[in-house]
């Protein structure tokens, strides 16, 4: 197998030359389609980098604007929880002053009811007293008394008596 340099520089000028018009070949008819399909994946891509910045930012500020609005519920529940417990404050001093209110009235109403009753048994009383002491005169005395003039007498006396 003796290859000669004429061979070898033979096959080197072909092979450069079928590289060389493949080379023009390609630059002629597929470059520009091949650096437009390029060019237009660099593009796609570089959109997509784009798109991709700009959905990253909408979901900063969605999650700013979500922040705001749990800030904003919080702040909210806050003020609900003090205007109850104010409201509950205050319901608790109206159902105080109302349960004070109804215990002076309950209060007011017994000792009226007291004093009624104490004046009913005074005057059942000052009745049995009388007749008993007009009974009791008449058998002392044998004789039978004016009941009106009995009945003043011992008024009279009874009432001395709650005096002292």
């Amino acid at each position: 197998m003796n290859i000669t340099i004429g061979e070898i520089i033979g096959n080197f000028i072909l092979i450069a030359g079928s590289f060389l018009l493949l080379v023009f070949l390609i630059k002629k008819f597929a470059w520009d389609n091949i650096v437009g399909i390029l060019d237009q994946r660099a593009q796609k891509i570089s959109d997509d980098i784009d798109s991709a910045e700009i959905a990253r930012k909408n979901a900063e500020a969605l999650e700013q604007k979500r922040e705001e609005a749990l800030a904003g519920s919080r702040a909210e529940a806050t003020t609900i929880v003090e205007t109850a417990k104010e409201t509950a404050e205050k319901n608790k001093a109206g159902i105080l002053a109302d349960a004070a209110e109804e215990v002076s009235r309950l209060k007011q109403k017994a000792n009226q009811e007291i004093a009624q009753s104490k004046a009913d048994a005074l005057k059942a009383i000052k009745s049995d007293v009388a007749d008993l002491s007009i009974n009791l005169a008449s058998k002392i005395l044998g004789q039978s008394l004016d009941k009106e003039a009995q009945s003043q007498l011992i008024d009279n006396y009874i009432d001395k008596l709650g005096d002292d």
